[in-house]
């Protein structure tokens, strides 16, 4: 089967460098974003028979069927599905004033989204025959964050939805290992994306008094590089793994 890869959060930022990055090495991608086809459609051409762009709300169930079934249907199975969808608060709160409304809508896509995607995924991969060479059925790589473990008060629903993504991509490292499924992740720092145009002033400050050590910002290519490294075969060995994605920010220093 040829390699297909679905990858959510596909119209910018890093979903979009990860697309970008899968068709450049062979593979079929299905990308899937909630912005409607008029809005994205210089970037995924009607034409490109190597990517089929689906409209679709990671919280909706019924999305996310209709994106694994779009794989199946366009291209025959499922290989890689990379989990990148994500957002943010729409309104950055003391965690004494968050709302139940933003805590839902932020876990509902981050974690909830995320776990049931990857579940569906999981059961479909689970149908295909393994790699011959490697024995391996699919790769399935989540996108966390830093602030899976880093302490912002300001967007605590944030944190506790990426803490969240952690355990996922632990528990299904766990279930699947032994079916030739290898599931990881990637915990980006401060990436220059949709997300963090808010506040690039208060991050380039930052990172001009050291909070980085490699003192620039990230690109979302850095975390599709990562990505494809992790769903290519390349660590056949690895799973359950959290891979910082950040310039060094994660190194505790004096």
């Amino acid at each position: 089967m040829m390699k297909v890869a679905l990858v959510t959060g596909a119209a910018g930022g890093i979903g979009y460098a990860t697309v970008t990055l899968l068709k450049a090495n062979g593979y079929a991608v299905v990308a899937m974003d909630v912005l409607p086809y008029d809005l994205v459609a210089e970037k995924f051409k009607a034409s490109d028979k190597e990517c089929v762009y689906i409209q679709g709300n990671l919280a909706s169930t019924e999305d996310r069927s209709k994106a694994v079934k779009a794989c199946i249907d366009t291209f025959g199975g499922l290989t890689v599905l990379c989990n990148v969808a994500g957002v943010a608060p729409k309104v950055r709160n003391d965690i004494l004033e968050m709302t139940e409304e933003s805590y839902d809508f932020v876990t509902d896509i981050n974690t909830r989204g995320t776990l049931f995607l990857t579940q569906l995924a999981a059961r479909q991969m689970l149908t295909q025959a393994p790699d011959e060479k490697t024995g391996l059925r699919g790769f399935i790589v989540n996108v966390s964050s830093c602030s899976a473990y880093t302490s912002s008060t300001s967007r605590g629903e944030y944190c506790i939805s990426k803490a969240g993504v952690t355990m996922i991509t632990t528990l299904f490292a766990d279930r699947l290992a032994k079916d030739g499924i290898l599931v990881n992740e990637i915990c980006p720092g401060v990436i220059a994306t949709g997300m963090t145009a808010t506040v690039k002033a208060k991050y380039d400050k930052l990172i001009e008094e050291g909070l980085i050590p490699q003192n620039r910002w990230g690109m979302p290519e850095d975390c599709a590089k990562t990505i494809l490294a992790l769903c290519d075969g390349s660590l056949g060995y690895t799973t359950g793994q959290s891979i910082a994605v950040d310039g060094g920010m994660h190194i505790r220093r004096l």
